[in-house]
């Protein structure tokens, strides 16, 4: 896709694909066995704390870990049906992540909207680690 809108339309067509979570809806997807993949820096996650069964993918190598057919794919990338919620720190670069692994066809992934902001906000948990970081 080429846009001429900039950064807000390329957002805007990222959001239009998905079926974004709040917080309370990413905690049970993710009870009920959906990948919570965590895409903040180090220093992000170590201000706003660990997000309880998250993993951590660097997001310049996101799609090469959770694409099934992938040599460097992560254990847990086990099928294009898989749902995947990516979080960011507030819900921006997590739901172009998420359209991006849409486009190499894990058509159930989404992002927690709102991100990790959110998820505070709506006063649920995180631990101080370790975390579950992949490289």
């Amino acid at each position: 896709m080429t846009t001429t809108g900039g950064v807000d339309a390329l957002l805007e067509h990222a959001r239009a694909g998905l079926r974004r979570l709040d917080p309370h809806e990413t905690r049970a997807a993710v009870a009920a066995g959906a990948l919570l993949i965590d895409t903040r820096t180090d220093r992000q996650r170590a201000r706003q704390g660990e997000l309880p069964g998250a993993i951590v993918i660097d997001r310049t190598v996101l799609e090469w870990r959770l694409d099934p057919r992938s040599a460097s794919r992560i254990p847990e990338a086990t099928g294009y049906d898989r749902l995947i919620v990516v979080v960011c720190r507030q819900g921006y670069s997590s739901s172009l992540a998420a359209a991006g692994l849409q486009a190499i066809g894990l058509h159930r992934a989404t992002d927690l909207a709102g991100g990790v902001e959110a998820w505070l906000a709506a006063g649920l948990p995180t631990t101080t680690g370790p975390a579950d970081v992949r490289e």
